[in-house]
């Protein structure tokens, strides 16, 4: 189709898949937690920060993209 051959990437889904994915970890810490399995949820708390973290980060690349072209 033109161009240089690259694909455009998908910011939008992949943002909104790692948010899905965060929502998911957390949602699982809390589960940890009410079902006694303290030791988990520090962990599982901390992948859904960085899946968040992740998911931010994605947003700021996107609008840089947008801004660029």
């Amino acid at each position: 189709m033109g161009g240089n051959g690259m694909k455009q990437i998908p910011f939008g889904a992949l943002c909104a898949g790692l948010v899905a994915l965060g929502t998911v970890f957390g949602f699982l810490a809390v589960q940890l937690r009410t079902s006694g399995y303290e030791p988990y949820v520090r962990d599982v708390a901390f992948i859904s920060v960085m899946t968040y973290f992740t998911a931010a980060m994605t947003a700021v690349t996107w609008a840089r993209a947008r801004r660029s072209h």
